[in-house]
């Protein structure tokens, strides 16, 4: 695509790496060279804090964590929505040198008892209301912060003593290296439990940062949940790193409806979400009313989609809608997010369908006897590099299978091109067996979300007495659209192989989706393929 004015490089900007060791001196560059810049925007009245401000927070807390017991390289869980307390509560915690362990705020109290008892965490940071059932293990601790709309800020906590120092549970193999403890997506059975540490986080913030160029210039809204990677390094920690500026929405979480007044009040350049928020934001400027506001937008260098594969035709319409490259991006929990992006369009070419180029990391594509396979030839995506984490806690055996020789085995199927551009097939687990013929329901998936009047698809396995397995899909039609399935089937029938085309397919409402944004393919199952 053309390169809009508003996506390139300004002229009087030059590009400065974070000088980042972990997450206990994030702030440290900003607070001794633009202490008074703005950090975060916060609260439904959008008062800013300064570097400084965030900073003295974050000590504040880091004082009174220390005071109440807690050693270095103890854990403790936050539960928090994209809140300041969220910022405040994690920064204090490493300041502290204790390991912090973000959880979905929306979890049921049991799964809440469940995760915090098998991290053996000594505490609990509580910045948001959780369910009335959670009778936490360990001791939990309220944190609020005041804000005036001057910009300054307190911090109310008060941690009691944690007298009984005993460790039961996955922490006794964490040190004071260690940053973070993420939960894999999963119920409480099978989430996994990833340590990252400081090094793997710096590694992290240096490869997205160098990636998009971030710096002081720049500004974003946090879009995605702060417990995922994807929130976490790629908007939050990666504009503070940098000297940028976050807004936190009201109420700490996404909304359409504020979301593009949220983007002009910050002066945002770019943003980053799941392809499930792009296309409810892209659906929603093509209504009557327009509320996306055009011209009046703040102008955008790029625009950013992970997590999940985003279909050709939705990024196309963005980049029309926004007038900005939209680039994707590939990682994992366990890469401590981003692995690959499309790059910047004045440093490589854009390439529809693909999810960039290694960032900081080396990729390969290998078969099932562990051989790289040559460009074009699909095979398990594995990765390597300083970004990556040593294993799983308390699961050694998931280890072993998940981690072989320094590499990580994503369990994503991929090619590679001659020129390093990777590209997502689907998942090893996700195969659909139709008779012995592997189909991949995220390229069915993209496919269908091509069709003319199509908002989005899910494809699964029908359960077959023949053939093992067939191609179910639910489709959810555009508002107002009036494409039927026979016309969908005859869309597919033009662009599909025979045994890809759907022999079920379903007119939904709307499709489940997880916390995180990403597609809930065991709801859909259960909800479609019986």
């Amino acid at each position: 695509m053309a390169v809009p004015a508003a996506a390139s490089v300004r002229d009087a900007f030059r590009y400065r790496p974070p000088e980042v060791t972990g997450l206990a001196d994030l702030l440290d560059r900003q607070v001794r060279e633009r202490p008074y810049a703005r950090a975060l925007v916060v609260t439904g009245a959008r008062v800013q804090l300064s570097y400084r401000a965030l900073a003295t927070l974050a000590d504040d807390v880091a004082v009174r964590l220390g005071d109440a017991g807690l050693r270095r390289g103890d854990a403790v869980g936050l539960v928090c929505a994209n809140t300041a307390e969220f910022v405040v509560a994690l920064l204090g915690a490493a300041r502290a040198g204790l390991v912090a362990a973000p959880l979905d705020p929306a979890l049921p109290g049991t799964q809440l008892r469940a995760r915090l008892a098998a991290l053996g965490a000594r505490g609990v940071l509580l910045g948001t209301p959780v369910p009335g059932d959670a009778a936490f293990p360990v001791p939990a601790w309220p944190l609020r912060v005041e804000v005036s709309r001057a910009g300054t800020a307190t911090v109310v906590l008060e941690p009691g003593a944690c007298e009984d120092p005993h460790v039961v549970g996955a922490s006794g193999e964490l040190s004071e290296r260690d940053a973070l403890v993420l939960f894999t997506a999963g119920t409480t059975d099978r989430a996994k439990m990833v340590p990252l540490t400081h090094a793997n986080l710096a590694a992290s913030l240096r490869n997205i940062c160098a990636t998009y160029e971030l710096g002081p210039e720049d500004a974003t809204v946090a879009v995605m949940p702060f417990f995922h990677g994807h929130g976490l390094f790629a908007a939050l920690l990666s504009t503070l790193a940098s000297g940028g500026c976050v807004l936190l929405p009201e109420r700490g979480r996404f909304s359409a409806g504020t979301f593009w007044d949220d983007m002009r009040a910050v002066g945002a350049t770019w943003f980053t979400a799941v392809p499930a928020i792009h296309e409810i934001l892209l659906e929603r400027s093509e209504r009557p009313e327009q509320e996306y506001p055009g011209v009046q937008a703040p102008p955008l260098r790029f625009v950013r989609s992970c997590s999940a594969p985003l279909n050709t035709a939705t990024q196309r319409a963005l980049e029309r809608t926004y007038g900005a490259p939209l680039l994707s991006a590939y990682g994992m929990t366990e890469s401590s997010h981003q692995a690959t992006s499309e790059p910047l369009p004045q440093r490589g070419a854009l390439r529809q369908g693909s999810v960039g180029r290694p960032t900081g990391v080396g990729v390969r594509v290998v078969d099932r006897g562990g051989r790289s396979c040559p460009a074009g030839v699909e095979g398990e995506v594995w990765v390597q590099g300083p970004t990556v984490a040593r294993g799983y806690l308390a699961d050694g055996d998931a280890s072993a299978r998940t981690f072989v020789d320094g590499w990580l085995r994503t369990g994503d199927l991929g090619t590679l091109d001659e020129d390093g551009y990777l590209s997502l097939t689907g998942r090893i687990k996700n195969l659909i067996n139709r008779g012995g013929e592997k189909i991949s329901p995220e390229h069915v998936e993209d496919i269908l979300a091509g069709c003319p009047g199509v908002a989005e698809a899910a494809v699964f396995a029908v359960p077959d007495a023949v053939y093992g397995q067939r191609v179910g899909a639910a489709v959810v039609v555009r508002e107002g659209d009036t494409v039927g399935r026979e016309e969908i089937l005859r869309y597919c029938r033009d662009r599909l192989a025979a045994f890809e085309v759907p022999d079920r397919l379903e007119l939904v409402a709307g499709l489940p989706y997880t916390a995180k944004g990403g597609l809930d393919r065991k709801a859909v199952q259960s909800r479609y393929a019986p």
